[in-house]
């Protein structure tokens, strides 16, 4: 059955290559991959292949491959995508040294990809669970691990109607989940080795932290001010703060949105009543004089959080918010909307004291007055949210510590 939704899948990506550029990339991509395999597979090497679906299960990998690399430059590494946002923005990493999408998983072209690369090792980012991949590195006895996994009741896996699907879950060497619960059910299965290590992504925002960029842009707009950072926000999260920002003249803003589109941004720049100004049509003299500064280029997100007494971070009145650990690492409260039961992260930095939900204008409103009056709470909010980022850090560690090399 699952074979026969496979091929179903993959004619359904056929078709729908037609129409769309992005499945399109993924459609050449997968197709392609062999190709790349066999011009760039060292056959006398031995490699360490990494999987994730999306950049954020690759950032999710990250530490792994990049300590791993430091401590054992003996190996070398393989990474796969299967979503072109990952692969499209990460193609040209430098901590891998072989990049491709991953081919689709039919019984053919598992064989064929583990025969060009033959692993002696493989991790599985969170929810990576291929069926006929995972089945022959079994078979091969290839050490296979799946990292930062995080398991719900409401999973196929735990469905009556299940059982030959999650035999998929016996092929791994050993789990490293994020939390209990994923550990508890597990067991229900008769699944017992497993690891509660955490997310790697913590590890990967204090690198991050470690690494920031310098932006005199930034420091030029901030100057002494009060700054407010929005990252990654949508339609909804602006309609909220832009409001407050534009009757509240004591703050600075900074938006990064995430779709950073020419009609996204003059809708942006419609709504603000402040002077407002583009980060790349702006100098350092310019932006000086200005309340609002749009950041309308990817790669400084991380970053400028740093220049914030406080960050919003968006898409919580859609599918769900971004990455809050990014903004929560600086010391700083975190806003974000109330799509966020599915994100352990964010329901443990409320929990904290770190991060505040909103629900409309009035709650944001409410929490804004709040830290404009009482210096003293906005900053525990803020060292609540870092502390919180760093107790949970050190899941790479636990994870290689494991790992026989």
């Amino acid at each position: 059955m699952y074979n026969l939704i496979i091929y179903i899948y993959l004619l359904g990506v056929a078709i729908m290559s037609l129409f769309s550029k992005k499945v399109k990339k993924m459609w050449q991509g997968e197709r392609t991959a062999f190709n790349v395999l066999k011009e760039n597979v060292d056959p006398s090497a031995k490699y360490v292949w990494f999987h994730a679906a999306s950049l954020g299960e690759f950032e999710q990998g990250r530490p792994i491959m990049e300590r791993l690399r430091q401590s054992h430059p003996e190996y070398k590494i393989l990474l796969t995508f299967f979503s072109p946002s990952g692969y499209e923005v990460r193609k040209n990493y430098e901590g891998a040294d072989v990049i491709c999408y991953l081919p689709l998983d039919t019984p053919l072209n598992a064989i064929r990809f583990l025969r060009l690369v033959r692993p002696c090792m493989a991790f599985f980012i969170k929810y990576e669970f291929w069926w006929n991949y995972l089945h022959i590195l079994k078979h091969r006895n290839i050490p296979t691990y799946s990292v930062s996994s995080i398991f719900r009741h409401e999973q196929v896996f735990f469905r009556w109607y299940a059982y030959e699907y999650r035999l998929v879950l016996k092929c791994f060497t050993h789990f490293f989940v994020q939390n209990e619960t994923s550990k508890q059910l597990l067991s229900k299965l008769g699944i017992n080795n497993v690891s509660i290590t955490g997310d790697t992504r913590f590890d990967r925002v204090l690198q991050i932290k470690e690494t920031s960029k310098i932006l005199p842009i930034v420091e030029s707009f901030k100057k002494d001010s009060k700054v407010f950072v929005a990252g990654s926000s949508w339609q909804p999260d602006e309609d909220i703060f832009i409001r407050y920002f534009n009757e509240h003249k004591d703050w600075k803003l900074i938006i990064a949105p995430h779709v950073i589109g020419e009609d996204h941004l003059q809708q942006i720049l419609s709504k603000l009543d402040r002077k407002t100004v583009r980060y790349t049509q702006t100098t350092t003299t310019e932006v000086a004089d200005a309340d609002c500064l749009i950041i309308d280029c990817f790669g400084l997100l991380s970053s400028i959080y740093h220049y914030g007494e406080i960050a919003y971070v968006g898409g919580g009145f859609g599918v769900g918010i971004h990455n809050v650990l990014e903004a929560a690492v600086w010391d700083v409260p975190v806003f974000f909307g109330p799509n966020n039961q599915r994100f352990q992260e964010a329901r443990e930095l409320l929990a904290s004291g770190g991060g505040f939900e909103i629900t409309d204008y009035d709650t944001f409103n409410n929490i804004m007055v709040m830290f404009a009056t009482d210096a003293a709470y906005l900053k525990d909010a803020g060292d609540k949210a870092g502390a919180y980022v760093k107790s949970r850090s050190g899941a790479t560690e636990s994870i290689l510590s494991f790992v026989s090399l």
